[in-house]
């Protein structure tokens, strides 16, 4: 059976950008989903800058979130396709996401 794709959207919500400590999903870095026949997923994502060297600890934590936990995980494999078009911008943050960064002193 293959992961429904708003279970992996939330359990993303656990992969939280090391730089600004606000999860990709809210920050607006996911851009697609896809889950295989078996049951890889592949995720479309981008960074807040395509000179962020944190791509390792974004994959592992995906990984983690993903692939780990009681019955094995959402999925059984992940991959990420990182893609820099359309750029990644301020307007891609969700409600919530903006909220997480006023309260840590952005003014988004």
């Amino acid at each position: 059976m293959t992961a429904v794709l708003a279970d992996i959207e939330e359990a993303m919500k656990d992969v939280v950008d090391p730089e600004l400590g606000i999860n990709v999903v809210d920050l607006g870095l996911v851009y697609g989903i896809h889950v295989d026949e078996d049951n890889v997923a592949t995720l479309d994502m981008t960074l807040t800058s395509a000179a962020c060297p944190l791509t390792d600890v974004i994959e592992d934590q995906t990984r983690q979130a993903l692939c780990s936990g009681p019955g094995g995980g959402l999925v059984s494999d992940i991959r990420i396709n990182w893609v820099w078009l359309p750029p990644w911008g301020p307007d891609k943050i969700s409600d919530e996401g903006r909220d997480q960064l006023r309260a840590l002193g952005f003014n988004v």
